[in-house]
């Protein structure tokens, strides 16, 4: 091997060397810009937190005095409305961050982004992850806020319960911010992202068994309860909350088994269809 081809090499190495922690700088700074923008942007925190409480509140006791207890695992309809809450705000974050790729296309700083070294797929991880991470965030703290209010059973004690409870969250948040990616990476305008968004993701909300039981409703319903993806966030809450035992449900390990494999499926999708860069910044 001569010389040159020695330096080359060492060359090589070096840059791949370094691209790891710059790589990873790249994604504290996307996700530390995401975190902040949420936190600017107050009303909505607001709503994606204070929506699903409304929610909880009137809809749960309205309905809990006309509602016969014993068709409900969770005993009353408050305490039973708590884990689809909890996924509808992880749909709400979900869809609110990913609209920030496209106010930084339209306001050039996605061009920016993307004039720098990094590769796209960084860029897009960063800001995926910030999403998720305020996900999570937010949909603890309706978790936290109806805990005073309900009577949880916490089956597998209070310490394992809500250590799954935080990992059914965890998983939901990142499978809902990868089909939020596939989508925001392939609609050319906010109007139409948020429009797929809200057919797609609400109707499977509805029939998650969110709001209500899915297991008396009619064959088909029940079939689209079994493929929905966001079934299985809600069947992990419920039993990590307030289930006596895991009988009527899916089970801890399907429902992470589905979350998980939904999750690397849509990242990967997303991931395939990167921004380029353009005049429009598209």
């Amino acid at each position: 091997m001569s010389a040159i081809e020695m330096r080359t090499r060492g060359a090589q190495a070096q840059v791949r060397s370094e691209a790891a922690p710059t790589a990873i700088s790249a994604w504290i700074a996307m996700f530390g810009r995401d975190i902040k923008g949420v936190i600017r942007s107050r009303s909505q925190l607001y709503s994606s937190i204070f929506t699903p409480l409304l929610i909880l509140v009137f809809l749960g006791n309205g309905v809990s005095q006309g509602l016969s207890p014993a068709k409900l695992s969770a005993g009353n309809f408050t305490a039973y409305l708590v884990a689809g809450t909890v996924v509808m705000t992880s749909v709400f974050s979900s869809t609110f961050s990913s609209a920030s790729y496209y106010r930084d296309r339209d306001t050039g700083v996605l061009r920016m982004f993307l004039s720098s070294p990094h590769s796209p797929r960084v860029i897009l991880l960063g800001k995926s992850l910030a999403g998720v991470v305020i996900g999570v965030i937010q949909a603890l703290v309706v978790l936290v806020v109806a805990s005073p209010f309900v009577e949880f059973q916490w089956q597998y004690g209070i310490v394992q319960g809500i250590l799954v409870a935080l990992a059914a969250v965890l998983l939901l948040n990142i499978m809902l911010s990868g089909i939020a990616q596939v989508f925001a990476s392939r609609i050319k305008t906010m109007q139409g992202f948020h429009l797929v968004m809200n057919l797609a993701l609400f109707p499977l909300l509805f029939f998650s068994g969110a709001f209500f039981p899915v297991d008396n409703l009619p064959t088909w319903l029940e079939v689209l309860a079994r493929i929905n993806p966001l079934s299985y966030g809600v069947d992990a809450l419920e039993m990590a909350a307030y289930a006596k035992s895991s009988d009527g449900f899916f089970g801890l390990p399907i429902d992470f088994a589905v979350m998980a494999g939904i999750a690397i499926v849509v990242y990967g999708l997303g991931m395939m269809k990167v921004p380029r860069l353009t005049w429009s910044g598209d």
